[in-house]
């Protein structure tokens, strides 16, 4: 197998010759067909997070094919299409996975950041952490539904019953998730880099009924605002967004620090929360919801071992969209 791996963090990723993966009990190895690339595993190249493994193969957007399946595995079989997230095991049994909460998991494993992701070829993954694909025909347009997709799906939930629905920092999840708020019957507003008109434009071809620089305010109060955009400053702008009793969603995994603001724009109980990880009744929820959207994703190809130019032009924001890594 061939895999791009990060060996220090802010290195470029190295290729590698590997031997093929061999799946231990109850996981599955995975011929990768696709694999997205997601602003998270910007922040692990970058050495943002603590606690990951080195060296490691980046990606936690995979779909492909299994080939290989391990004691003690049922529901998969060889060829099937699956597609891996970001939470890839869990423990079971602390105190959150034993209330529904395992994206909380106290000893969980991430795709690509503490095992080797979807960077690859090939891919050994946890079974039961893994989801059919069934009906998803073009797996490179599927990808980034699976952390994308995943992210924004849970972050809705997370921001409440409303209507307008702003969206700050508009790249691969935002693209995936307006065209679920459309298909739900809300008002997306769209919040972009000053200037950048293209993700402005992208985003009023998808539906939006409005489009401006992260630091414009919006024509009328937002219901709730979700952040993708990792950067702290826009949490007291999107809270002077939004109503009273209105919600601010920062659904990244990592984000600068939030700048000091006045009581008085989140008085009115107005709320910020945090979203982290996904459960597997999320994955689930999402990819029975996408196709009765209609969802469709906007991709610029990449071959594996151009993984670094992606990361380079994910973080430069040089496309539309997510970037996908096709071996």
């Amino acid at each position: 197998m061939k895999a791009m791996v990060l060996k220090a963090p802010r290195t470029p990723l190295i290729l590698e010759e590997r031997p093929d993966p061999v799946p231990g009990p109850c996981e599955i190895c995975i011929a990768v067909e696709a694999c997205a690339v997601c602003r998270t595993d910007l922040h692990v190249v970058d050495g943002d997070l603590a606690g990951g493994l080195l060296p490691v193969v980046p990606g936690h957007e995979i779909v492909g094919r299994v080939t290989a399946v391990g004691e003690g595995v049922s529901g998969h079989s060889i060829g099937q299409r699956v597609g891996v997230p970001w939470l890839g095991h869990t423990c079971g049994h602390c105190e959150y996975c034993e209330t529904e909460r395992e994206n909380l998991c106290d000893a969980p494993l991430f795709t690509g950041f503490t095992r080797d992701g979807g960077f690859a070829t090939h891919v050994v993954a946890d079974a039961d952490f893994s989801f059919p694909m069934t009906g998803f025909d073009d797996p490179v347009g599927a990808a980034p539904l699976m952390c994308a997709g995943l992210i924004g799906w849970r972050s809705r939930k997370a921001a409440g019953p409303g209507k307008r629905i702003g969206l700050y920092g508009f790249g691969a999840a935002a693209h995936i998730l307006i065209q679920v708020l459309e298909w739900q019957g809300c008002d997306v507003f769209a919040f972009t880099r000053k200037g950048d008109e293209a993700a402005q434009d992208h985003a009023r071809s998808l539906g939006a009924v409005w489009a401006g620089a992260s630091g414009d305010s919006p024509p009328e109060k937002l219901d709730a605002a979700i952040l993708f955009a990792p950067v702290g400053d826009l949490v007291p702008i999107a809270l002077r967004a939004v109503r009273k009793g209105g919600r601010v969603v920062c659904g990244g995994i990592h984000m600068s620090d939030i700048p000091s603001f006045p009581y008085s724009i989140l008085w009115e109980e107005r709320q910020i929360v945090s979203v982290a990880n996904l459960t597997r009744d999320d994955a689930r929820e999402f990819l029975d919801i996408a196709p009765k959207a209609g969802v469709t994703t906007h991709v610029t190809r990449y071959p594996l071992e151009k993984a670094n130019d992606a990361l380079e032009d994910l973080r430069h924001g040089r496309f539309q969209g997510a970037a996908v890594l096709v071996p």
